[in-house]
């Protein structure tokens, strides 16, 4: 299995275990079966009709049901990903995800890049296959289908001989998609996990270091697991003596939760 090295702000190394091309090639069965599990349902169980033309009304009014028909299929994987925190159904049952190559969750662009660039990954011979399929040729199955399938091929051969396992659209979109198990080594580290949007407290926290922030932490997390309340008002006094910080927090623990996501946020954006 290849293994992605990101080093993060803070000079730690992390490795990550990367996605193979087999797991990836489940998880895409897997959301490909949702996807014709939808348009089975909707075709003999509700009744729709795409691309009937015996039905009555205008051409236009017939092919905008049409495009709204195939809309939750066309669009499955992008709102999933941006939904699910960069992953669809199949991924998550596969326990894979999709990161940004630094290690960061991917933007909503990076998520449209990658989705959008499916056309060259796996749809750009099947645009093809339908051009030549609209033209009516008789006796030339076997042409159309050998389309249909290196169509496919692209994105599968790009995962399986790249560097990180990356298709077309993952290497734009500066993505690549990780076993999730691997996740747990962030907890382990000073990282935290801190929203797009979020709005920092205490600018002065830049003045920690590294290592006292790793302390601080570590610190942390062993006070809070046996209760220890002595040793978080220590711990806020020595941040707060350090930073020359003015708290904005009645509880200790509030505060210290703060001060490593303020930490974070600063050294992430630097």
């Amino acid at each position: 299995m290849k293994i992605l090295q990101i080093k993060t702000a803070q000079n730690i190394i992390i490795d990550f275990s990367v996605a193979n091309v087999f797991q990836r090639l489940l998880a895409f069965i897997v959301d490909n079966i949702l996807k014709f599990s939808y348009i089975y349902f909707a075709i003999n169980i509700l009744n729709v009709r795409p691309f009937d033309s015996s039905l009555v009304g205008d051409s236009w009014s017939l092919r905008a049901l049409d495009v709204l028909f195939f809309l939750p299929v066309t669009f499955y994987s992008l709102y999933s990903e941006i939904l699910m925190n960069g992953q669809t159904l199949g991924k998550r049952l596969l326990k894979i995800k999709v990161i940004n190559i630094d290690g960061f969750k991917p933007s909503i662009t990076d998520f449209i890049i990658r989705w959008f660039l499916r056309i060259i990954d796996f749809n750009i011979f099947t645009l093809l296959f339908v051009y030549i399929a609209s033209l009516g040729l008789s006796g030339q199955e076997s042409i159309l289908w050998m389309f249909f399938l290196c169509g496919k091929l692209v994105g599968f051969l790009s995962i399986l001989f790249s560097e990180n396992s990356q298709r077309f659209g993952d290497m734009i979109a500066n993505t690549v998609v990780i076993a999730v198990k691997d996740e747990v080594q962030f907890s382990e580290t000073i990282l935290e996990n801190i929203e797009e949007d979020y709005i920092s407290t205490y600018p002065n926290v830049i003045k920690l270091s590294d290592n006292d922030a790793r302390i601080i932490k570590e610190t942390y997390k062993v006070a809070l697991k046996n209760n220890d309340i002595k040793t978080l008002i220590k711990l806020r006094s020595k941040i707060l003596e350090v930073t020359s910080i003015k708290s904005k927090h009645s509880s200790d623990k509030e505060f210290i939760d703060v001060i490593l996501k303020d930490y974070n946020y600063y050294t992430q954006s630097m």
